[in-house]
């Protein structure tokens, strides 16, 4: 099996284009052929591969006979595993060595035909840009996808709704120290020390502090530690209104 050794793409967007036709195939068999892709992943059988082609067609067949093969080789033997673990873990591995497998054959092609640095950079942003096979399968691309435009939307309606935070950043839950880690110029970092060098954690009473995540509460308007409250700066984005453990648990009382 040569997994359409054939094929040569030359240019970055050959490479490309070979990369989203195998994809397409691989998420087939995965998704929407998954039956007959399951059944033929018998573990009665010898060690099956499982290709995808440029053509955006898949196939399951033995592996190459010849030692080296012309491209790179998927895993090995996942009909051995499909009886032994729940479908959708065992799926889900085989979505995993997919994605291993398309990059190693988009970047062979990139080796083999001398991409530079600058064509490797392109080649791997462009993969980049398109959910894995694995978040896919999993279901991973679609909450990412609702997640962003949840995001979107509500960071469009804060900025309507509340003028006095539109200064702070499109999720005001954060201090200016998240921001001012992606900064290159140290002087605003030198501003937000001096700004806020008498804030104190509303939980621990340490001083603020450049390179640490801040949250504030809407509630009460007090500053604390990400991680004393448990926040990360991703969930972060995705809260709407911050209370503090006390505004919460005040509010729960009868």
């Amino acid at each position: 099996m040569d997994g359409g050794a054939g094929y040569n793409p030359r240019t970055v967007e050959e490479v490309f284009r070979d990369f989203k036709g195998r994809r397409a195939g691989m998420i087939k068999a995965l998704t929407t052929d998954v039956e007959e892709f399951y059944q033929q992943c018998d573990p009665e059988k010898e060690n099956l591969c499982l290709y995808g082609f440029p053509s955006e067609q898949w196939e399951v067949n033995l592996p190459a006979e010849e030692v080296p093969p012309e491209l790179p080789e998927p895993a090995l033997g996942i009909n051995f595993a499909r009886d032994g673990m729940q479908e959708k873990d065992w799926l889900s591995l085989v979505a995993v060595h997919s994605d291993a497998w398309l990059l190693s054959v988009a970047f062979y092609f990139g080796a083999r035909f001398g991409f530079d640095k600058a064509d490797r950079k392109r080649l791997f942003n462009m993969i980049n840009d398109l959910p894995t096979i694995f978040e896919v399968v999993t279901g991973v691309a679609k909450k990412q996808t609702k997640e962003k435009s949840s995001v979107s939307n509500h960071s469009s309606n804060k900025s309507k709704s509340n003028p006095k935070r539109g200064s702070e950043p499109p999720q005001p839950k954060y201090s200016k120290a998240a921001a001012s880690k992606d900064e290159d110029d140290d002087g605003l970092e030198e501003e937000d020390e001096e700004e806020h060098g008498e804030t104190l954690c509303g939980a621990c009473g340490e001083n603020y502090a450049a390179d640490e995540f801040w949250i504030c509460c809407d509630i009460c308007e007090k500053w604390f530690h990400g991680k004393c409250v448990k926040i990360t700066p991703a969930r972060a984005e995705h809260i709407k209104q911050y209370k503090c453990p006390s505004c919460s648990n005040k509010r729960s009382r009868p």
